[in-house]
């Protein structure tokens, strides 16, 4: 009976799993299932056995696109608007302007990319390697208009792809984050300085050209108006996205490319542990010794020790006989003039270990015994590394090439002259002596420390100068950095140059002060700069 009761039940339960799989086959083919929120399954696995599986009528279905975001949508139609107006005028002239012009679309491509990316990824660290790893294309992309300028100096056209090379920087308003309208507006007045040339030269010769720079010049206005419009206080990303090396990738795969899960067995677990490895040239393990007891006697051997005790005033018999006219014991004038130390009490002891714990520290290497290292200058990731030089190299100064993005370190130089061209985020000079100091704009700061007779002058904008351990320094300020914070701390000698009144007129030199008083005045440390009058 109970035989049959099992076949019973099993004949039940067979029953309803035919009408549960009857009853899915209508919805394996309905195209509305899918509409339903029911995953239509591909026909692939409708296939009866030993067919093609490739040879049905109807092919899986593909991932769709998701809609883009508002901010892409607007980018791309500013990119086939005054984008690719300027590439179309850029075509009419022809020749290197033309080539430029393509390069210029690439680059607002790549920007494009790295704008989805920043919809699908987390914000990384702005000095770390990713960020920069996700900005490779759009600085590569800037590079080739840059180098299609540099390239070509003696060109005939050399003004229109200094116009273009000067404003293709206006792309790095995504690395502002807090005014990035305003990197447009800068941008914007670099690239004036060589389109107002081509306007003047062209236009009573060919309105063309002045038409090519007008266009050119409606770019940054749409531009500034689209970053006014969607990231007024800078570039947003996602803070539930995922890492974005993985956007990246996703991104430049393309909309067909959906990550698919990662393979496991048909049984649902994990899959199984890689074989043993073997060892073929392996020694056999020595054999065991009976009863698991080992055999071996050890070379000393507790009976021998208690044999050899028991042999009784022998066991002295090899130790040096003491003469008696050396014995303290029985001489107490040996007692009064011992060379033997008394035992130590506890404060000498005390004294002893500190004495020993406060020896002297080794003294500081001469700089004529140290070994000179070659000079360096090295770009790691996104910093520039300029180590041990001692004067100017063979061509003059040393000049760096940098952008919003590049620190720059300098340490152990000496009588050393280095010009930064370009706006770089951050520089940081550390022990160097007789450095000078040329630098166009920055992001961020200038910190020296432990660098004596200093100079440094700056053409452009400078947040925040920091100087540590600094004797002796000379500070040239342009009129566009006379907002720049200076921040000493044990300086000497540091004296800031400001610009005349005109253009013709020298510098006036102030000092600052390196003497303050601080004074208790109702229960507050009031600290003020001492004054010498007479």
């Amino acid at each position: 009976m109970a035989g049959m009761n099992n076949l019973t039940t099993l004949i039940k339960r067979l029953e309803a799993a035919t009408s549960r799989l009857e009853d899915m086959v209508p919805t394996m083919n309905d195209p509305s299932a899918a509409s339903n929120g029911i995953a239509s399954l591909p026909e692939s696995g409708l296939t009866a056995p030993g067919a093609d599986a490739r040879g049905g009528a109807a092919s899986p279905s593909q991932p769709t696109a998701a809609p883009l975001p508002p901010a892409i949508d607007d980018f791309d139609a500013m990119i086939n608007g005054d984008v690719k107006t300027f590439v179309n005028m850029s075509e009419e002239i022809g020749g290197l302007v033309a080539e430029q012009s393509a390069a210029v679309l690439r680059a607002f491509a790549a920007e494009r990319k790295f704008l989805i990316v920043t919809t699908k990824a987390k914000k990384p660290d702005i000095q770390s390697p990713v960020y920069m790893e996700v900005l490779k294309d759009l600085q590569a992309t800037m590079g080739v208009v840059n180098d299609i300028r540099e390239a070509n100096r003696a060109s005939p056209l050399f003004k229109h792809l200094s116009t273009v090379s000067e404003g293709i920087n206006v792309l790095i308003w995504v690395a502002n984050e807090s005014k990035p309208a305003d990197t447009v507006t800068e941008m914007l007045s670099s690239a004036q300085f060589w389109g107002n040339r081509v306007i003047q030269d062209y236009k009573e010769k060919d309105q063309t050209h002045v038409q090519w720079v007008q266009t050119f010049y409606r770019i940054f206005k749409s531009l500034a108006a689209y970053v006014r419009q969607h990231y007024m206080t800078g570039l947003t990303w996602n803070p539930n996205g995922v890492d974005p090396l993985q956007a990246t990738e996703e991104v430049n795969a393309g909309p067909s490319s959906a990550r698919s899960p990662t393979p496991q067995s048909s049984t649902g677990g994990p899959p199984p542990p890689p074989p043993l490895p073997k060892f073929d040239n392996a020694p056999p393990p020595p054999p065991m010794p009976p009863n698991g007891v080992s055999t071996s006697k050890s070379p000393a051997d507790m009976g021998a020790v208690f044999d050899e005790i028991s042999r009784g005033e022998s066991v002295t018999s090899k130790l040096r006989k003491v003469d008696p006219s050396s014995q303290t014991h029985k001489n107490p004038s040996l007692r009064a003039g011992s060379a033997v130390p008394s035992a130590p009490t506890r404060s000498d002891s005390q004294n002893s270990m500190s004495s020993r714990g406060k020896s002297p520290l080794p003294g500081r290497k001469p700089e004529s015994m140290r070994t000179k290292k070659p000079p360096k200058k090295e770009f790691e990731s996104n910093k520039w590394l300029i180590e041990n030089y001692d004067g100017n190299p063979p061509e003059g100064m040393l000049e760096i090439k940098a952008s919003i993005s590049h620190s720059i370190l300098i340490s152990r130089c000496t009588k050393t002259t280095i010009r930064v061209v370009g706006k770089a985020n951050a520089i940081s000079l550390d022990n160097c002596t007789q450095v000078s100091l040329v630098i166009d704009s920055l992001v961020s700061s200038v910190d020296v420390i432990k660098s004596p007779k200093f100079e440094m002058q700056v053409l452009g904008t400078l947040p925040t100068i920091m100087l540590d351990q600094v004797d002796g320094a000379a500070l040239y300020l342009s009129r566009e950095s006379l907002g720049t914070e200076v921040f000493t701390s044990k300086c000497t000698g540091v004296n800031i140059n400001l610009p005349g009144r005109s253009d013709d007129d020298d510098y006036v030199e102030r000092a600052l002060p390196e003497q303050i008083k601080s004074v208790v005045r109702d229960g507050v440390v009031v600290s003020e700069i001492v004054e010498h009058a007479g």
